[in-house]
């Protein structure tokens, strides 16, 4: 008996003695960048741009998923039940903080379940109007919506899009009533704005830009705080009084992962993300698109992301705008 715990205890300490296995580096094998909306559409764009210089930076493949539908809830829930280890990530824009005042439940918890990296770009949207309306400023817009209150509509991307919620606030403020008429997807109501089937809309820069260029909408404002360097002539919304100083509701994207990966590898990402937009060649993409780069560390991420959660639980809650 005693021999053999004599035998046990060498045992235990040889194995103490030997080094711990280190873990394998990361990252060990391709990634995967699950985006929130369907292949061809501007988030999926700008995940694509941001990719190619990302996998360089971290020398390994990464390989873009589309995930698509539920305002980007099916994607989230698939990155936040994923293996927390670094080698799956989010792309993920405004609609996730909308997504959290517009659902009534959710698969997954954005506090719990998922990590910010790094916010990625941001754009302003564009308020548009059928160019046949007597409207060609913001003074004209909002003497023409009060005067026409209650017997307008505009087109959205659908029930609790950022192209809703914008116009529910605008309309808010000039104090004028119009009807909305959500569509699926801001492409089919841009294009009805264009026909006159309906008057008016908000629209990313980068798609609402070349039926303006063409002359079938005529563009008003835009919603940054900036102008935007695509459309110079353009005022901000709070610029040309349209909202409030200091409103800025333009679309952002940003990269998160589950909230099990380690500390170091989220700094690994963030690392990479912001060396990427640093390049000229992603620089200059999104400046052709009207998105300009963010970046920032995984704080300054969660910091916005609960502010916009904050604002959009405000937004959501005086619409009324529901998903269930």
């Amino acid at each position: 008996m005693n021999r053999r715990m004599i035998l046990l205890g060498a045992a235990g300490a040889a194995a103490l003695a030997r080094p711990a296995r280190a873990q394998p580096p990361f990252p060990s094998r391709p990634l995967r960048l699950v985006v929130a909306f369907p292949a061809g559409g501007p988030t999926d764009v700008i995940a694509r741009v941001l990719a190619e210089p990302m996998a360089r930076s971290l020398g390994q493949p990464i390989i873009v998923e589309n995930r698509g539908g539920a305002n980007g809830n099916i994607a989230a829930e698939h990155v936040a039940k994923a293996e927390g280890d670094g080698h799956t990530m989010l792309y993920n824009t405004s609609s996730i903080a909308i997504s959290q005042a517009l659902y009534r439940t959710l698969p997954y918890s954005l506090e719990r379940d998922l990590a910010p990296v790094a916010l990625v770009a941001a754009a302003p949207s564009l308020l548009v109007v059928n160019p046949a309306l007597p409207v060609r400023d913001a003074a004209s817009f909002i003497a023409w919506a009060r005067a026409n209150s209650g017997r307008i509509s505009y087109g959205s991307g659908g029930v609790g899009n950022a192209s809703h919620l914008q116009i529910f606030m605008l309309m808010q403020h000039i104090g004028a009533e119009a009807t909305h008429i959500p569509y699926r997807g801001t492409a089919a109501a841009l294009t009805d704005v264009a026909a006159g089937n309906v008057q008016f809309m908000s629209d990313a820069i980068n798609t609402a830009l070349p039926l303006a260029r063409e002359g079938r909408v005529r563009a008003i404002a835009v919603t940054a705080r900036e102008r935007s360097p695509m459309l110079p002539e353009v005022p901000g919304m709070a610029e040309s009084g349209l909202m409030p100083p200091g409103f800025d509701t333009g679309i952002w994207q940003g990269i998160m992962v589950p909230a099990r990966t380690p500390a170091p590898i989220v700094a690994q990402l963030n690392a990479a993300v912001n060396a990427a937009l640093r390049t000229e060649e992603v620089r200059a993409r999104l400046a052709a698109m009207g998105a300009r780069p963010t970046g920032g560390t995984p704080e300054e991420n969660a910091r916005f992301l609960r502010e916009e959660v904050a604002l959009w639980a405000r937004v959501v809650k005086d619409s009324g705008a529901t998903a269930e």
